[in-house]
């Protein structure tokens, strides 16, 4: 498996949100961060018909078009009732804008009076080189779609996930809480050791 060497990173993504979560796990083993939002990188169209093949996609683009190690995360909401969907559109259930708010009221609805209301997250990170290699890591945490939308820290899902032996949804978890057992966190224990320490 190929170590990632250096001290600077592409955090391939235009999310924010996303990217200072990322930033966050990876603070203890890269001094230096770039977004490709801010080196004004386009982002790929997603061809791929996996998390696995949009993440590659994203991070060796990424990597090419800067010359920089590139990570790039895929990740989604799996609802058993809707058959896996949204999964890999899960980002793009709320529109061009990425309005979430829709996004998480298209989900409540289409579940209804299901009572399934078991999901879960999936994050699969890719760490790409300019020369087109990767290396992929996946996490999955599962829970429960909450009625309603509670909480207002993190992002996109949060506030209507509620993960398996907790109460309270991702939204309303402290971040420190959250990451810790993200399937985000997940995928990250995977990534640092075996490309990172």
């Amino acid at each position: 498996m190929r170590k990632f060497e250096g001290d600077e990173l592409v955090i391939a993504t235009h999310n924010d949100g996303k990217a200072r979560e990322i930033a966050k796990l990876l603070s203890p083993y890269v001094s230096k961060f770039y977004t490709a939002k801010e080196l004004g990188l386009d982002e790929p169209e997603e061809t791929g018909s996996t998390f696995a093949q949009n993440a590659i996609l994203k991070a060796v683009a990424a990597a090419k078009s800067s010359g920089k190690v590139s990570l790039a995360d895929d990740s989604g909401l799996s609802v058993n009732a809707l058959n896996g969907d949204p999964g890999i559109y899960s980002a793009r259930l709320g529109g061009e804008h990425k309005d979430f708010n829709l996004a998480m009221q298209k989900i409540q609805d289409a579940i209804g009076d299901n009572e399934d209301r078991s999901a879960y997250f999936v994050c699969v990170l890719a760490l790409g080189w300019a020369d087109g290699h990767s290396e992929v890591f996946e996490g999955i945490v599962h829970g429960d779609i909450v009625k309603g939308m509670r909480g207002d820290k993190g992002f996109g899902y949060d506030p209507i996930f509620k993960a398996n032996g907790y109460d309270i949804t991702f939204g309303e978890m402290n971040p420190s809480e959250k990451h810790a057992i993200s399937h985000r966190a997940n995928a990250f224990k995977l990534l640092v050791e075996n490309c990172l320490k």
